[in-house]
């Protein structure tokens, strides 16, 4: 594998059209390695005119890339899922410096990228239309078309696999792409584009445009010549692209926050479950929309289950993501400080430190795995997505207060039950208010199952054919073969 510095340039462009250009004011911000708050390189930040070049470029590049053969596409993007496999360390490399996650969670990542355009590319020449039965008069049918350009806003905490989750069913159903990667973890999106570039995607059918929230992810989420967007992050950020594209009636698939409860019965393997929990609180520090921040537990094992988690959370190994420990640093010190603050405001609470807590008194943004206990359901650190290593847990007494703890919250993006029982482990995940249940097991879905939250959690519909949907619309087509006018009318 290719040392630190060489898998890092010195200065990074903005990718339009095919081709690495400055910023219109060639204004360049740095992306700095969490584990060692030292800068690593200066990235072009966009501003309104570069999204304008951006959606212009992937504008020209959509007829030809729409009217290119399906079977063709699958094959451009197998490639692209091939050179990922084969650039999978650099780029896990590149990934575990810029993010801070630990090398093998990044590896983990890049294998899930490679995995997206491999699936995706299978699905190419099979987005069939249905044939519909009105009668003998007429031929009915529908056909399934690509939006156009897709603009694609990708988050810090996943950023090269979140790039390949959203661009492989894009291009696949035949869009055209804008990717605006967060200002804090920008490399891997870049890296990629240039693996695009290598697999054969024409010019301008893939663009990646760098820059901040305001004003390059505003021009790009408000621009009139978008016609989708899928986002994934924070629900109000969400809010606001929705506000955004609603100006131009965009349609929008959003990926939001969750806050999400992990039930244990008192029939369940504690182990199997404290290992499971540990796991889904503490990977990648606690950074991933779905992780098990909120577990519920029954008054019979909740100490003993407790005791597991929190002998498990003080063994974690904690440093610098390229060491590959147990557990990287937070992303940034923005994040540090909004995970400090939630700690401190558990403790103010009134709920028990049952151990972490604090920052570790090093270079970089760590902070240790902690385990809140006495959580009351009400409590802010039982309510808001924290999006840190820290875990509240809160005890209850029967599968009737079980439920009602676990839907009582404002998200509804994943949820899991711990049990024995096959027949209450249905009748619980069915009546839980979330887009993905698991059963005994945490982070139980793949390339291939479809990933949306309910409520506040989102719209629409990742991974999975279903994500086929946002970057698919349906066109109805009527052929008259009446002799005559057969007097329809409008409604009939």
């Amino acid at each position: 594998m290719q040392a630190p510095s060489e898998l890092i340039r010195d200065v990074y462009d903005l990718y339009i059209g095919g081709e690495w250009i400055p910023s219109t004011d060639d204004e360049r911000f740095p992306t700095v390695d969490p584990a060692t708050k030292e800068p690593l390189t200066k990235v072009a930040a966009a501003k309104a005119a570069d999204i304008d070049r951006a959606v212009e470029a992937a504008r020209e590049a959509f007829a030809i890339w729409r009217d290119t053969a399906p079977d063709e596409r699958g094959r451009i993007v197998h490639r692209i899922g091939q050179l990922v496999r084969k650039h999978r360390d650099g780029l896990a490399a590149l990934e575990s410096l810029d993010q801070g996650k630990p090398l093998s969670q990044a590896e983990s990542d890049m294998e899930g990228a490679a995995r997206y355009f491999e699936y995706y590319a299978g699905a190419a020449d099979k987005l069939e239309g249905t044939s519909v039965p009105v009668g003998p008069e007429q031929v009915d049918f529908t056909v399934r078309e690509p939006y156009g350009i897709s603009a694609q806003i990708i988050p810090w905490n996943f950023p090269g696999n979140l790039f390949a989750r959203g661009v492989a069913p894009a291009l696949v159903a035949g869009n055209t792409v804008v990717v605006k990667p967060a200002e804090e973890t920008p490399l891997s999106s870049l890296r990629l584009a240039e693996l695009c570039e290598e697999a054969g995607v024409p010019d301008g059918v893939v663009n990646v445009v760098t820059g901040f929230g305001d004003p390059a992810g505003k021009a790009l989420s408000s621009h009139p010549d978008v016609d989708t967007i899928t986002f994934t992050g924070s629900v109000s950020t969400g809010q606001t692209i929705m506000k955004q594209a609603a100006d131009n009636v965009t349609p929008v698939t959003l990926e939001l926050g969750g806050k999400n409860p992990a039930v244990v019965f008192p029939d369940a393997d504690l182990e199997e479950a404290a290992n499971w929990i540990s796991k889904a609180i503490f990977t990648n520090a606690g950074q991933v929309c779905s992780a098990a921040d909120r577990v519920l537990i029954h008054e019979d094992i909740h100490d003993d289950l407790v005791d597991r988690i929190v002998e498990q959370a003080v063994g974690y190994e904690i440093g610098s993501g390229s060491e590959n420990p147990d557990m990287g640093p937070l992303a940034s010190e923005k994040q540090f400080k909004k995970v400090i603050r939630y700690i401190d405001l558990g403790r103010e609470e009134g709920a028990t430190l049952a151990t972490g807590g604090n920052a570790l008194n090093r270079d970089g943004y760590f902070v240790e795995p902690t385990v809140f206990t006495d959580v009351e359901n009400d409590m802010r650190i039982a309510q808001e997505e924290i999006f840190g290593p820290v875990l509240t847990i809160i005890p209850f007494t029967d599968e009737a207060e079980a439920l009602e703890l676990a839907n009582d919250v404002e998200y509804g993006l994943v949820a899991g039950v711990f049990t024995s029982d096959v027949k209450r482990a249905h009748q619980f995940a069915r009546q839980l208010e979330a887009g993905n249940v698991y059963v005994n097991k945490w982070f139980g879905d793949t390339n291939q199952t479809p990933f949306g939250g309910y409520k506040a959690s989102g719209i629409g519909r990742e991974k999975g054919l279903e994500a086929l949907n946002s970057y698919l619309q349906t066109k109805n087509i009527a052929v008259n073969l009446a002799e005559g006018n057969s007097g329809d009318l409008p409604g009939t």
